[in-house]
């Protein structure tokens, strides 16, 4: 596979429209959440027509559910479906996880355990999402707060298996492997280290926190990326070689331009690692 690469780009969100639009800033594309543009009409889909014109774009879902029992949800597939005929995103993703059961949606990326049952149950699942969408998809890894008595693998053997089983593409978030190796207590490289490399088409970078008593860490997406996962990612970068990343922020959401200072710091770190221009 030839791992396509747009350069470092940022989460697309409602309160950067304007700026977007009137500054133009040096963003090389951004990624949108899909179920924000799964809808009728509206100021979103407006704004989305007129900088989908400008930047390159990739879409990112939270409802796929990919790992639920539940048969797959055919009303949420045609709509992703007609988004993507709209958008004609580079590429789509979402995670590799389960968000609802029996009917009820729980607004939460929960994870499973990591078995060879579960990976086959994953995989014919993405099977037949790639199948009618007629594309691959990216599946992410969750940051992890609990794990299970039942587990046979690793969770890095797990993503692995589940996107050559699939054939799917992965979507490397390195914060959420700096969390779970501390919640966890694993090596975050040896994680990184074990994931089959031409499949990684992403990677994503947000902030994260700790609990009131300082005894979990937590991917939060609420302040800027910690040094310690800048370190993370130089040596991604160093393993990996080029691959378009990008900045996750969902609250306490700064201005555009503070934004911008940050995706400077990750196109020091490219150019650093691949040799290139910053």
């Amino acid at each position: 596979m030839n791992r396509p690469y747009l350069g470092f780009g940022l989460g697309l969100r409602k309160e950067h429209y304007d700026s977007v639009l009137e500054d133009r800033p040096a963003v090389d594309w951004f990624e949108i959440l899909s179920e924000n543009y799964m809808v009728k009409g509206g100021k979103p889909l407006h704004y989305l027509d007129r900088i989908r014109q400008e930047y390159p774009m990739v879409m990112h879902g939270v409802s796929l559910s990919i790992g639920s029992t539940d048969p797959l949800n055919r009303t949420y597939l045609k709509d992703l479906k007609a988004l993507i005929n709209r958008v004609q995103p580079e590429w789509i993703s979402d995670h590799l996880c389960w968000t609802g059961v029996g009917g009820h949606n729980f607004h939460d990326l929960l994870p499973m355990p990591y078995t060879r049952d579960i990976v086959l149950h994953v995989a014919d699942r993405v099977q037949q999402v790639q199948d009618y969408l007629g594309r691959r998809i990216l599946l992410e890894n969750l940051s992890s707060y609990v794990s299970f008595l039942d587990s046979e693998m690793s969770e890095w053997e797990f993503v692995s298996e589940v996107a050559k089983t699939a054939d799917c593409l992965l979507l490397l978030d390195v914060n959420n492997v700096y969390v779970s190796s501390i919640n966890h207590g694993f090596e975050p490289m040896e994680y990184i280290c074990g994931l089959p490399p031409d499949r990684i088409w992403q990677i994503h970078l947000a902030g994260h926190t700790t609990n009131a008593s300082g005894s979990i860490m937590i991917d939060t997406h609420d302040m800027p990326i910690r040094d310690e996962v800048l370190e993370l990612y130089s040596q991604t970068c160093d393993l990996l070689g080029p691959v378009s990343s990008m900045i996750e922020r969902d609250d306490n959401i700064p201005p555009l331009a503070e934004l911008m200072e940050e995706l400077q710091k990750l196109r020091e770190i490219g150019a650093s690692s691949w040799g290139t221009d910053a």
